[in-house]
Order: C-alpha cells, then sequence, then structure tokens
C-alpha cells in the first residue's frame, strides 16, 4: 500500500509505476471511432504502423494494425486516404510512448473526390489538353525564369540555387501563393496567368516541395489546370510527388520529380556546355588536322609524278618529236616537188611532140586562109585566094593558082 501513496519530493514514484498507472488510466478510456487523415502507411512483418492526423487541426496520432486485424480488412489503404478508425489507446511502458491500437478501418468521404478527379481527368483528356502534340519546347537557355511557389519554401530554394549553380546569371521573377489549402487553387491561378502575361519570362515553374494527397488537391483544380494549359509560356510542373500525380504534371509542356529536377532540365549547366564547346572544337581541330595532312600527302604524290618531277622532259621529248616531224615535212615535200618536176617533164614533152610548133620544126607548114581556117583541101582554095603560110621561120603570104588537075 505505502507504494501506492502520493509521491512526493520526500518519497517520489518509481517510473515504472508511473508508467503502469498511466497504462492503466488511458486503457480505462476503451475503443472509440475518429476521423483522420493517413499521413503514414509501412508494412512491417504483416504489422502496419502508421500516423494519422487531424482534417483541420495541427494534431497527430501514432497507430498499429496487428497482422490479425490487417489480414481482416477487405480494402487496400495508402498515404493520403481519409479514414475512420476503431482505435484504443495503448500506452507501452517499457518505452514510454502511446499509439492506437486499430481494430477496424474504412475509407470516408475519398471515393467521392477520387470519382470528381477522374471525371475531370476524362474531361480534359477528351478536350486533347493532355496531348503531346500540344506540348511546347523549352528554351535552350530562358533569360528569365517565373516562379509560382510558397514564400521561403524549400522548393523556392531549391530551384534557385540549382538553377543559379548551373547557370550564375539565370534570372527569375517569383509569384508567391498559397500551396496547399483554400486559397492555394486561386492564387496558383493567378500567378500562372501574371507570369504568362509578362514577355519577359520565358518558362514558367510551378513548384512544390510534396505533400500528402490532400495537399496535394488543388494542383488537380480546374482552373489551374485550364490556367497552365492556355499559357503561351512553357509550363514547368514541379510538385514533387511520384505517388499521387495531380493534373496539372499532365498538363504541364514538362513534367519535374522534383524542384531540383525542374532546375536541372530547364537551365542547362555552364560546365557542361563550356566542356560540350571545347569538345566541338577539338573534333574540328582534329578534323581540320586530318584534311590538311591527307591533302598535304596528296600533293606530294602529285609532286612525285614524272610530269610534275621533271617537267623539262616533256618539253625536250615533244621539242624531238617536232624536229622529227619537221624533217619529215621537208623531205615529204621535196619528193612532192621533184615528183611534180618530172610529171611536168613529161607533159611537156607529150605537148611539145602534139604541138603544131613541132610539126612546123619538121619542115611541115600550115596554110591559112582569109577567115584564118586551116586550109585541107584544095578545093577550099580556087585560084586567087589569098593564104598565109606559117613556117618555122615565120608566115609567108601566098595566092592560090588553083587546084592541080
Amino acid at each position: 500500500m505505502a507504494a501506492e501513496a502520493p509521491a512526493t519530493r520526500e518519497a517520489p514514484w518509481p517510473v515504472a509505476l508511473m508508467s503502469e498507472k498511466v497504462a492503466g488510466w488511458i486503457d480505462r478510456l476503451g475503443q472509440v471511432w475518429v476521423e483522420g487523415e493517413v499521413t503514414q502507411w509501412q508494412v512491417r512483418g504483416g504489422h502496419v504502423y502508421g500516423k494519422l492526423r487531424d482534417l483541420t487541426q495541427d494534431a497527430t496520432v501514432s497507430f498499429t494494425v496487428w497482422r490479425s486485424v490487417a489480414q481482416r480488412l477487405t480494402a487496400e489503404f495508402k498515404q493520403g486516404d481519409r479514414v475512420i478508425a476503431l482505435v484504443k489507446p495503448n500506452f507501452w511502458v517499457k518505452g514510454g510512448s502511446l499509439t492506437m491500437q486499430v481494430f477496424d478501418l474504412a475509407h470516408v468521404g475519398l471515393g467521392e473526390l477520387l470519382e470528381r478527379l477522374e471525371r475531370l481527368r476524362r474531361q480534359l483528356q477528351s478536350e486533347g489538353l493532355f496531348d503531346e502534340g500540344r506540348k511546347q519546347r523549352l528554351p535552350f537557355l530562358p533569360g528569365r525564369i517565373g516562379l509560382v511557389t510558397g514564400r521561403d519554401s524549400d522548393a523556392e530554394k531549391d530551384v534557385v540555387r540549382n538553377a543559379t549553380l548551373r547557370w550564375p546569371g539565370v534570372q527569375f521573377k517569383i509569384h508567391y501563393a498559397a500551396v496547399q489549402g483554400d486559397r492555394a487553387a486561386a492564387e496558383v491561378t493567378a500567378g500562372i496567368r501574371a507570369l504568362d502575361a509578362d514577355a519577359e519570362v520565358d518558362v514558367i515553374i510551378v513548384a512544390r516541395g510534396g505533400g500528402d494527397f490532400q495537399n496535394l488537391l488543388p494542383f488537380s483544380d480546374e482552373a489551374v489546370v485550364r490556367a497552365a494549359a492556355e499559357a503561351s509560356t512553357p509550363i514547368v510542373s514541379a510538385i514533387g510527388h511520384e505517388a499521387d500525380r495531380p493534373l496539372l504534371d499532365e498538363v504541364a509542356d514538362l513534367r519535374a520529380s522534383t524542384p531540383t529536377d525542374a532546375a536541372k532540365r530547364v537551365v542547362p549547366d555552364v560546365g557542361e556546355e563550356l566542356a560540350g564547346i571545347d569538345q566541338a572544337r577539338s573534333r574540328m581541330s582534329g578534323r581540320l588536322s586530318q584534311l590538311f595532312s591527307h591533302e598535304t600527302d596528296r600533293i606530294a604524290q602529285l609532286r612525285q609524278r614524272p610530269v610534275l618531277a621533271s617537267p623539262d622532259r616533256i618539253v625536250d621529248d615533244r621539242a624531238e618529236e617536232l624536229v622529227r616531224w619537221v624533217a619529215r615535212g621537208s623531205e615529204l615535200a621535196d619528193r612532192a616537188i621533184v615528183d611534180r618536176a618530172s610529171t611536168l617533164a613529161e607533159t611537156r614533152a607529150r605537148l611539145t611532140a602534139l604541138s603544131p610548133q613541132a610539126t612546123l620544126e619538121r619542115g611541115y607548114a600550115i596554110v591559112q586562109l582569109p577567115t584564118g581556117d586551116v586550109l585541107r583541101d584544095p578545093a577550099e582554095a580556087p585560084e586567087g585566094t589569098a593564104l598565109r603560110v606559117s613556117v618555122v621561120g615565120g608566115k609567108l603570104g601566098a595566092t592560090s593558082a588553083g587546084p592541080e588537075a
């Protein structure tokens, strides 16, 4: 009985006694139905260990679903689910920790929400907002990056830091907006439209550092999605949550897995670009050196050919050939002259032998009538006809005595 006396400074309780009393008080609370959002769901050895958060206030408790209970559950659960649970507080004396032992678990409210999102997804998809053909290419090096994110958030720091490290001269225009809660959808929509209207902004990043299903709902809001689809500036979605893809991921021109990934995808790395330029210069230099070497070898081979190695030899060969042809031409010309002279002499001899002069030289005379015709018949020259007689020494005049009897 003394051990259960009220604790005093002089007679304090042992820790075990206090823990047992706390466990007894908590055990008398019994079972209770609670509603909340699952923010952690881990299965180890068939048991489930997780956390349940209040839907409106900042209050979270840990819970355990023993394997025997987990096997009876017909539905599947995950982080972000809104549930009702039959729990019994359980204080672990040895570790001094409080947890909720779950005896039953069921979804509540989530089915309607998921159905509404699925209807919106199908509608937007039927309108072609998710088509790859409408997505824009990001600029190689944006002059100014628009950023829609929470004020002083890790997402903002990650994007700005990593982009600046990759390209120190990059500039930002940041539009701060709530990234969860009732105001988030309207403020994110306003941010996208404001930055899209800015002519200096070349690309817009919408960034949030992950979160549970409920917190990501603003990025599936129809107004946000349509604002991104209507933007003429390329949109990058960097919500940073792999399990649940908000609809903004589907309509954005590029989906980045995290804000850091968005910075790397939007801004080129100056070191890599400089290295690429050096490699290109090296390849060009090597190619030019190879080309020059090839052409030098080709010219050397051409110079070794006889026609270029001894060009005067061709002139000498052609000169000798020309001399031979000149001599041959002169010989042929002389022979032609001799042949033609002999032929001319023969022709002259024949003409001389056949000419009237040759006849006169043999002692004959040619008698011509006054008309100039040669007298061939005495009857043509009656008595008294004037005649002209040609002899070898000249011409004589004569008169016909008429034909002899």
